[in-house]
């Protein structure tokens, strides 16, 4: 699997989520650790990077941590313990890699301490690590968009697509990430149609749940 580029954030969404994290309190240890969630081909790869480079933290990716392609559920036991509970003990993250060719995990891999970490994938926001989290921002696009951003940076996707989308549905279902999101970002491009408008009228917007001011904070993303 490789990772998927996503489209462009905004700068401005990215100073706006920087200084969400920073406002936010530590509750792995002394780190703040943000998650970024959301469906394949949502883009949040993108955004975790920029997010990151604008925090000065390291990125600890869900694709180094799945074993493999029916491991989206298994993966909040990798996040766990080799993430969630070296930060508690006052440790950076120590995991091992997945290598996708061979089927099994590699090389231990251990980032820099930093006050603040971006944990970014389908399943970063897991219910079970709820409570480590200082910021949970969900990352989304109308579901023919996605996939044509999944397929085009790898066509060899389409063989998996529909098995692991079966597996992001029953994770959100149980987990409720997007409900328990403090931001949720919608990467779907002017002109596009979305499922979601009709539902929610979200539209593409940026959206603060939790954090901040009181009510419901809109904010247009001009991303893509």
């Amino acid at each position: 699997m490789q990772r998927d580029p996503g489209e462009h954030p905004s700068p401005e969404l990215v100073v706006r989520l920087t200084r969400l994290a920073l406002a936010a309190p530590n509750r792995a240890g002394s780190t703040r650790l943000v998650a970024v969630d959301g469906p394949s081909g949502a883009g949040k790869t993108t955004l975790a990077d920029a997010l990151a480079l604008e925090l000065g933290a390291p990125v600890v990716h869900m694709d180094d941590l799945y074993p493999g392609w029916d491991g989206l559920r298994e993966s909040r036991l990798r996040v766990q313990d080799w993430v969630v509970a070296p930060l508690r003990a006052g440790r950076p993250p120590r995991y091992r890699r997945w290598d996708w060719a061979r089927s099994e995990y590699g090389a231990w891999v251990e980032p820099e301490p930093s006050p603040v970490v971006v944990l970014e994938g389908c399943g970063s926001g897991a219910l079970d690590n709820a409570d480590a989290l200082s910021l949970l921002v969900w990352v989304e696009a109308e579901e023919a968009v996605r996939r044509r951003r999944g397929l085009r940076r790898d066509p060899g996707y389409e063989n998996f697509w529909d098995r692991w989308g079966r597996q992001e549905r029953e994770v959100y279902a149980a987990d409720r990430t997007r409900a328990r999101a403090d931001v949720v970002v919608d990467t779907t491009p002017p002109g596009a149609t979305t499922g979601h408008d009709a539902a929610d009228g979200l539209g593409r917007h940026t959206r603060r749940m939790a954090t901040e001011a009181q009510g419901d904070d809109r904010v247009t993303d001009p991303a893509e």
